[in-house]
């Protein structure tokens, strides 16, 4: 029996973290699609508002679908709308308007960090070290990607933007796994996204104000790297792809594996996004990028190498030796 189990186990781990690799190859690819619209003259928020209100049309269906969620989870779908879409992408743009955006980024990913903070000292759950390992292994060579190092400037404001970004990322972790442990009662992840992006296009309506917004770029052709690519094309990319397709697969893996697992993997975004700019925008990587990224898949390996921790049953409230002994008991079933 034990086995069964750990065979079901490793195969949900497996579909996890496929899942969650997806997501983070097609959240990687918005910048791809996202830049050559921006230098072709859109605002970067008005590129936001698009995407994310062009995610909200798409899963419009959806939303219908799952309509009794309005009802059953209010305050999770309004949290996702605010902190997982509006907050994460509002914060983040305003942080690179003040600080290089390396940096900005940086800040932004020590999201993960803040969910094993959340787990261990809010949830009282225990968090297994090699989750812990990978995200400063992760954090460290995410630092050598954005060579973060380029444009040190500090700006308090523009650092606690970039904080605000990793609270709203940590928060997209957290609340995709909220309710996870609920079986047949469990908010369908798909029907969270939906009203997520709702919610989050009527808030970044009142942020971009995109009724200001020169629509003729997408009607012509954008720069990339030398190559002329039409405006709806890479609108669509970034709708589908970077956004329907990258948050669907994320949010299914976080319920596959865990917020700490899955937010470490996610590591790979930043990775993903400087080697396509280095294909398809002609952004050449530096040794210290290259050796960074190395840094990086090493960390996610080491996170997901680790059991998934889910709920457990009674509140875990310190890491001591039996709660290791537990630990090891449950993977050796495995």
């Amino acid at each position: 029996m034990s086995t069964f189990k750990g065979i079901q186990g490793d195969r949900g781990r497996s579909v996890g973290l496929t899942l969650a690799l997806v997501s983070a190859l097609a959240f990687g690819g918005s910048g791809v699609a996202a830049k050559p619209l921006i230098t072709a003259g859109l605002d970067p928020l008005h590129v936001v508002w698009l995407r994310v209100a062009g995610a909200a049309l798409v899963l419009l269906p959806v939303a219908w679908r799952h309509r009794e969620l309005l009802v059953r989870r209010p305050a999770l779908l309004a949290g996702f709308g605010l902190f997982a879409v509006a907050g994460v992408q509002a914060c983040y743009f305003a942080a690179i308007s003040r600080i290089p955006v390396g940096v900005a980024l940086l800040i932004e990913y020590l999201g993960p960090a803040l969910v094993l903070v959340w787990i261990r000292f809010v949830q009282r759950r225990h968090v297994t070290r090699a989750a812990a390992v990978g995200v400063v292994l992760a954090v460290g060579g995410l630092a050598c990607v954005v060579e973060v190092w380029a444009g040190l400037s500090f700006d308090a404001i523009g650092v606690l933007l970039g904080l605000g970004a990793a609270v709203c990322q940590a928060g997209y972790f957290i609340l995709g796994d909220h309710g996870s442990d609920s079986g047949e009662q469990a908010p369908d992840p798909l029907g969270v996204i939906a009203y997520g992006m709702l919610i989050g296009a009527l808030i970044l309506t009142v942020i971009a104000r995109p009724w200001e917004m020169d629509w003729s770029v997408l009607s012509g052709t954008a720069d990339m790297d030398g190559t002329a690519v039409s405006g709806w094309l890479l609108l669509g990319w970034v709708v589908l792809i970077a956004t329907v397709l990258a948050y669907g697969t994320g949010l299914l893996s976080v319920r596959r594996l865990s917020p700490q697992v899955a937010g470490v993997v996610a590591y790979l975004e930043a990775v993903v996004a400087t080697v396509l700019a280095w294909f398809l925008l002609g952004e050449h990587l530096s040794a210290p990028q290259i050796i960074g990224g190395a840094v990086v898949l090493i960390g996610a390996f080491i996170a997901q190498s680790a059991t998934p921790v889910k709920a457990a049953p009674e509140p875990v409230a310190s890491g001591g030796p039996q709660d290791e002994t537990a630990l090891s008991v449950s993977r050796a079933e495995a």
